[in-house]
């Protein structure tokens, strides 16, 4: 069976076929680091995160990347905000996505770049650009001069001249053309700043994923992922600036899953109707939002409220029922074959296969799992005696869902989460000890903690909790 991909670059499913035999470079655009993550923002993480997982779980040795976007205008206008550096705040919000993204079962990327961390590769590729002749300098900037390059808009399907309508030269721009963009800002007064041949300033938004993707994957890269609200611009000149830089196709198939709604209008930031993933994990568990956000194709919109999160919850809870009656079942059955029931799994498995090499149809896939429970639980319920035989083979086959899922399962050591919240509650037992001067409460607390192998640290961000 072939894996076939709905490719926005030439708006129809195709068949995978990767760069390399058996292996596959996915490239997925992370956060920008001056706030913790919506809900919208949590959608293709976890899309991508089962995408890779699937593409495992078919054998494919798979290299995935996520860049963070550590330096922009968000993070230099959220510090002035709160009276801090640039640079802590992007601290700051790394360490809650990797917080908020292990609540979503999400697998941290095999690499993680930071736009700060890759100055002379960005660097680089605006040279190759401007040498080739698709870029120019301007008193210190350097912007892409989009007329250059030709078929700039087949991502987005737009045309350049109906662009053109829409676009706005701000008073004093460098620009010859109202449709160039960025690739080198001059630095402003109090602005992090970096040495270049046109002086000091700092990237664009778009190059940063340009030069980073072919860093880890190569000019030429199998997947390249992200929310449809990228497509244009940031994912139509990432393509433009690539093409510009090698002369080579870039990535070959392009996934855009699609919004989060809130009564039928796009969830962000700017129209303040999102909901922090930290607020809804408040009343949801993690593998609770997984499973609402895979139960939707990933192209498809999903509109968000909570009577969908209390549904999911009671699907899951009905998939889990059916493990724990397999679990049950196992100490009970016989040591014989079940020939009929072997079959049901082997079926329930292609057709789970089926699903999801059709685009990553978890929807379906989901789907096709309810079917083999009813199945399962008539079988378990059915007064005959079972096989150990058929029932481990149907354990195998939801541990193997739930590696691609990553939701099904209950967690092994779900404690973990009872546990940190307790040690969150001590955290502000002592908080609220120290407010009142209670300084012998408050050293009593934190020398108890450190007995058992638990340091905590004061900072300005508040207190910090290590194993020792």
């Amino acid at each position: 069976m072939t894996i076939r991909i709905y490719n926005t670059l030439h708006n129809r499913k195709e068949d995978f076929v990767p760069v390399k035999e058996g292996e596959a470079g996915i490239y997925c655009c992370g956060p920008t680091t001056y706030n913790y993550i919506h809900l919208g923002n949590a959608r293709p993480l976890v899309v991508f995160d089962a995408v890779r997982r699937y593409l495992l779980y078919r054998g494919f040795k798979v290299r995935f990347v996520q860049n963070f976007t550590d330096v922009d205008d968000k993070i230099i206008n959220r510090a002035k905000e709160e009276g801090d550096t640039p640079a802590n705040i992007a601290r700051k919000y790394v360490k809650a996505y990797f917080e908020d993204a292990a609540a979503l079962s999400v697998l941290p990327a095999d690499v993680h770049p930071k736009v700060t961390e890759h100055m002379p590769e960005i660097i680089g590729m605006i040279g190759r650009i401007i040498e080739r002749g698709h870029a120019y300098a301007a008193e210190g900037d350097v912007y892409f001069d989009v007329r250059s390059l030709p078929g700039y808009g087949e991502l987005s399907r737009r045309e350049l001249d109906d662009m053109l309508s829409g676009a706005r030269v701000e008073p004093g721009s460098l620009k010859r053309d109202p449709l160039d963009f960025a690739l080198w800002k001059a630095a402003k007064p109090g602005e992090p700043a970096w040495e270049s041949p046109w002086g000091l300033g700092r990237p664009g938004w778009h190059i940063e994923c340009s030069a980073m993707s072919s860093k880890y994957l190569g000019d030429v890269f199998d997947i390249h992922g992200g929310g449809a609200d990228l497509v244009f611009p940031h994912h139509e000149n990432e393509l433009a600036q690539s093409r510009a830089a090698s002369g080579q196709e870039f990535a070959r198939y392009w996934m855009h899953n699609g919004f989060i709604t809130v009564n039928m209008e796009k969830m962000s930031k700017s129209l303040g109707n999102f909901f922090l993933l930290r607020d809804i994990l408040r009343q949801y568990s993690g593998d609770v939002v997984r499973f609402y956000l895979l139960s939707t194709h990933y192209r498809s919109p999903i509109d968000f409220a909570d009577d969908k999160l209390e549904m999911a919850q009671k699907s899951l809870e009905r998939i889990r029922n059916s493990w724990f009656l397999l679990q049950e079942g196992k100490k009970k059955a016989g040591g014989g074959s079940e020939p009929q029931f072997l079959q049901t799994i082997k079926q329930a498995e292609g057709d789970f296969i089926s699903a999801m090499d059709d685009d990553f149809n978890t929807a379906l896939a989901i789907g096709v799992i309810f079917d083999f429970c009813r199945e399962l639980n008539i079988y378990l319920q059915g007064g005959g005696e079972t096989s150990q035989e058929a029932l481990t083979a149907a354990e195998e086959l939801f541990r193997a869902w739930d590696g691609v899922l990553g939701a099904l399962l209950p967690r092994e050591k779900e404690d973990d989460g009872l546990a940190e919240g307790l040690l969150q509650l001590i955290i502000e037992l002592r908080q609220t000890a120290r407010a009142k001067k209670d300084w012998a409460a408050a050293d009593a607390i934190r020398d108890g903690l450190k007995a058992l192998g638990i340091a905590l640290e004061d900072t300005s961000d508040g207190v910090r909790w290590r194993k020792l």
